[in-house]
């Protein structure tokens, strides 16, 4: 939940971009996009156009991912999608993470997933004329406006198949003058074309701007995520490879006090939903790296920290399973095993810091294992699943300037009927929908720190207090809760705490109050 905010109304906004038609009969192009938040670049996407195919490389940043695909034409629609994806820091000639090939046929969908002894088939269902989209790639969305171009009216609306994930929404389509269309997902954007080529775009409410540009190879480059040591710090940064029971590997950063007199205490860090890399650094937000802040700060008072890739991200393995949250938790559970068989880590001095999912899975970890010393939540929650979501859903919505006031309640409930329909192919959101953290937390016996920005628009701030509530409830008096005025969910200074203001945030780093108060509380407790 990081950055999970209103999933639907995020994640397909985010990327409801491109007003272009296809290239004149014969025509071939080879073009790049960039995608911008401010002046970063999110995401770029190379594109060369035949009339019969379309082939591009994109890189996401945010996701970290890097997907080829090829799309073979027919009459303009997309009648099979080649993609493989791979990390985005990766070699392109590398093994791809996963490979697949959908073919379209009438309603429905055929896809080969994986190859050789690997190899799966599934057939799923979707509309006739549906046009598959990877969520940022603008040029097959190009495709979805081509074809509502096509119709010939003012206002069409177009299935689009969200090859990840397996769904299938309408997106509105409008004419918008001579030279200019809106679409609508989730938002409204707009963007100029001109003789079949892009001439830019912005999507106002989610701050992103639209660039066509010459093709440039090297724009596709990202290096590989340093996570060594500062030279100067009083600890390494050592490179490790867990083995889980189930099977694949999590690669992650031990950070070890130089000065050592027998074993140490030692932290485990938990990411928030979403695919997060160790650091759970999000990109568009200058700074955020949370736990390398966390890990140098315990590093400083003789802590060590293992901080991981969550499964099937970064480096670490897994990525061909589609995990729960329990699922995640056992992933923690390895790491705690672990850093138990470690010579340099006292197995009696480990607690976990879990920031928002991650303040779920850490009392589902200490519920069942006492030997726990501690925990830390940041910004956890306390209700259900469904109830969050519906409130994120519903606090962007009311503070969109794109849905007019009285369409509000019908948006909200048009959103929760895409969640559901998520759910119904996602086991991480038909469990988070359903899991409540309270009868967990009434199990937890060990001490417990909850942290909890006032101004977290995505788990709100009186969850803190219910929370800490249900946990003494089973009979833990030892629990703490701390509430940082203008704080947000990203425990970031933000008097406002709107996500999507996250990106124009001056400083991305946890505030300085947030830290000492963590740190002060895990050296006491592991003392």
């Amino acid at each position: 939940m990081t950055y999970r905010l209103h999933p639907v109304v995020f994640a397909v906004a985010a990327s409801s971009l491109l007003a272009l038609v296809t290239p004149t009969r014969g025509e071939a192009q080879t073009e790049m996009l960039l995608l911008l938040r401010g002046t970063d670049t999110i995401a770029v996407e190379r594109i060369h156009r035949t009339p019969n195919r379309l082939d591009g490389e994109l890189v996401d940043r945010i996701q970290k991912l890097r997907w080829s695909y090829a799309a073979t034409l027919q009459d303009g629609l997309v009648i099979k999608l080649h993609n493989e994806v791979r990390r985005a820091d990766a070699d392109p000639t590398s093994p791809a993470l996963q490979t697949a090939v959908l073919v379209f046929s009438g309603d429905s969908v055929i896809v080969d997933i994986g190859s050789g002894a690997n190899q799966r088939t599934q057939r799923l269902g979707t509309r006739t004329g549906a046009v598959p989209y990877i969520n940022p790639s603008f040029a097959l969305f190009e495709l979805i406006v081509a074809r509502g171009l096509a119709a010939g009216r003012d206002s069409t609306s177009v299935p689009m198949f969200l090859v990840s994930g397996g769904q299938t929404i309408d997106v509105p389509v409008m004419r918008h003058g001579a030279d200019s269309v809106l679409v609508v997902a989730g938002t409204q954007s707009r963007f100029g074309w001109r003789h079949g080529r892009l001439t830019g775009g912005t999507v106002p409410a989610q701050g992103l701007t639209l660039l066509l540009t010459e093709a440039d190879s090297g724009a596709l480059y990202v290096p590989k995520p340093d996570y060594s040591a500062p030279a100067d710090a009083p600890y390494t940064a050592e490179s490790v490879t867990i083995q889980t029971p189930m099977g694949h590997s999590l690669a992650g950063t031990l950070t070890l006090p130089k000065v050592r007199s027998g074993r140490v205490p030692a932290v485990v860090t938990i990411t928030g939903s979403g695919s997060q890399d160790r650091d759970e650094e999000i990109p568009f937000v200058r700074g955020y790296r949370p736990f390398r802040q966390i890990a140098d700060t315990l590093g400083h008072v003789g802590i060590a920290v293992l901080r991981m890739d969550d499964r099937g991200f970064g480096e670490s393995g897994g990525g061909n399973t589609a995990p729960t949250t329990d699922d995640l938790a056992d992933d923690i559970r390895a790491g705690v095993a672990y850093l138990r068989n470690r010579p340099e880590i006292d197995p009696a001095r480990i607690a976990l810091v879990g920031h928002s999912e991650g303040g779920i899975i850490a009392p589902i970890l200490a519920a069942d294992d006492p030997t726990i010393r501690a925990i830390v939540l940041m910004a956890g929650t306390s209700r259900t699943g469904r109830t969050v979501i519906e409130y994120q859903n519903r606090y962007a919505i009311e503070h969109s300037d794109q849905v007019a006031p009285e369409a509000r309640d019908s948006v909200i409930t048009a959103a929760m009927k895409t969640v559901d329909s998520l759910a119904a192919r996602s086991p991480w959101m038909k469990h988070f929908l359903d899991y409540d953290p309270r009868p967990t937390a009434r199990r937890v016996t060990v001490p417990v720190l909850i942290l909890q920005g006032e101004t977290d628009r995505q788990v709100t701030a009186d969850q803190a207090e219910e929370l800490a509530a249900a946990i003494r409830s089973g009979g833990n008096a030892n629990v703490t809760v701390h509430l940082f005025p203008e704080a947000n969910h990203l425990f970031v200074q933000d008097p406002i705490g709107n996500p999507t203001g996250y990106p124009q945030l001056p400083d991305g780093r946890i505030r300085n109050d947030v830290i000492m108060v963590l740190v002060g509380w895990l050296s006491e407790i592991l003392r």
